[in-house]
């Protein structure tokens, strides 16, 4: 990548936070709701106060070198949890939908000490989780935090090591199949460090937390990576609450799945279609949104455009989007908005982002090229140059929790493979096929990818959903069954 922004690197979550402090004292760190219209605003001064007590408060109940596990919805009691946590011992973050007894199965397998949650959860778990297990409750983090002493110099004094393990993700809902991916805080500041290098994420930027903060994509790219850059986070109630906390907080970067832009879109052209004048109606009823403002004079898709992003808060620029392959239109109509949409590829075991579409580089049909630092390769490429996804880079886990041959399994020769199949272009471009053991080969020796047909059936309009049989017994013959929108 020929031009990349000059950003300051940090190692740990400790340099984040104390830099934090020191650059961005009165800056936002984060918005904390008590109630409606009451809102708490916790600076960065304020941060590295509450970071250091809490770690202190941990220190004190024996937790130095311990696996502490959080489990809950977004908020800021479970992200200063997590950075203190991360800090004094192995941070566990658990996903908070699952059963109690899958819950207790992990917090066993971790060896955890200690679970950082609601007060519903505790009462829960205390019924599994053995006696000895210590719990502290999101509703006290906030006071423990602003009033119990801290000993900064106790934990200025953790070493903190490059490749040593500090957080632990399993990577599905049960134990039965699930690894324990292991990750150091250099682990992800090198990512955060390799994406603020090609996506400006300015100090008076905000964004709204929406996805599940267990997943590193939401807790790498929404959470730390914000708090290195002196921006502001805040934090959604609920899916049915996202267009209401939207329009409440203002944010100016959105981190999503396809499956929300996809929503937003619907719910945009239907406002659109709705109050528009009705000699431009049919444009929008039969054209994608991106064509259909082409269709309109300059000044009402100005008005249209204003509009919109008024409903979305007024301030929105930018959606950073992962997890899913998205539809190209989609990307095109929020462009069409002045709203750009950035598409990247990573996995958990990567911390998760391997290659990005950026500020300097858009492919939209693409997931982007590999990020600074991030090495990216096919190996075995077949006629149409499709193969498995080899990566290598600083972002790269330690290996999975206590199970090494599945470790040394998806490590070759110092790359680590990704599970997942794709081919490059000549500008270095990725493309995503889908996974290696989705794959249908028919008898004529044709690859069918079942992702690449759902992203080419998702173009159909009006599809809520399509299911997809593929009966080899009968020349490999494919039918398919459409859902339509209610």
């Amino acid at each position: 990548m020929a031009k990349l922004y000059k950003e300051k690197r940090f190692y740990n979550f400790r340099e984040i936070i104390c830099n934090g402090a020191k650059e961005f004292a009165n800056n936002t760190a984060y918005v904390v709701k008590k109630g409606e219209g009451d809102y708490i605003n916790v600076n960065y001064a304020d941060l590295k106060k509450y970071y250091y007590s809490f770690c202190t408060y941990l220190i004190e109940k024996g937790m130095l070198g311990q696996k502490i596990a959080v489990i809950g919805a977004n908020s800021f009691q479970w992200a200063l949890s997590y950075l203190c946590a991360a800090t004094v011992g192995v941070v566990v973050p658990i996903d908070k939908e699952l059963q109690p007894e899958d819950v207790n199965a992990f917090l066993e397998s971790a060896d955890c000490k200690m679970v950082c949650t609601d007060s519903a959860r505790i009462e829960t778990l205390k019924g599994y989780a053995n006696e000895q297990m210590l719990y502290t409750d999101f509703a006290d983090v906030l006071d423990i935090a602003s009033t119990h002493s801290a000993d900064e110099a106790a934990v200025n004094n953790i070493e903190i090591g490059k490749d040593e393990t500090r957080i632990i993700i399993f990577t599905s809902g049960t134990t039965g199949n699930s690894k324990g991916v292991c990750l150091s805080q250099f682990n992800i500041c090198s990512n955060i460090y390799s994406t603020v290098q090609m996506v400006k994420v300015n100090d008076f930027d905000s964004t709204l937390s929406i996805l599940p903060l267990h997943h590193t994509y939401e807790c790498t790219l929404n959470n730390i990576l914000f708090l290195s850059r002196g921006a502001s986070i805040t934090y959604c109630e609920g899916l049915t609450k996202v267009a209401k906390n939207i329009t409440e907080y203002q944010p100016s970067i959105l981190v999503v799945v396809p499956a929300l832009l996809k929503v937003l879109n619907k719910r945009i052209k239907a406002a659109i279609i709705k109050d528009c004048p009705s000699i431009y109606r049919k444009h929008f009823e039969n054209l994608p949104l991106s064509k259909a403002l082409k269709k309109c004079p300059f000044f009402i898709r100005m008005v249209i455009c204003k509009k919109v992003k008024k409903s979305l808060g007024g301030k929105i620029r930018l959606f950073i989007v992962g997890a899913a392959d998205l539809d190209v239109s989609l990307v095109e109509d929020f462009d069409a908005l002045g709203i750009r949409t950035l598409q990247g590829y990573g996995l958990t075991e990567c911390a998760p982002l391997l290659a990005g579409n950026n500020d300097f580089h858009l492919n939209k049909a693409s997931t982007g090229p590999a990020i600074p630092d991030v090495e990216i390769k096919i190996d075995d490429p077949n006629d149409e140059g499709v193969g498995e996804i080899l990566a290598r880079g600083d972002n790269i886990m330690l290996g999975y929790y206590n199970d090494p041959e599945s470790t040394a399994a998806v490590f070759r020769d110092g790359w680590f493979c990704t599970g997942d199949l794709g081919c490059l272009d000549k500008d270095g471009d990725l493309y995503i096929k889908g996974r290696i053991k989705n794959v249908i080969v028919t008898e004529n020796g044709k690859n069918i990818y079942p992702e690449e047909l759902e992203t080419r059936l998702s173009e159909y309009r009006n599809r809520r959903s399509t299911c997809l049989r593929f009966r080899r017994k009968r020349r490999n013959m494919c039918q398919g069954k459409d859902f339509p929108e209610p």
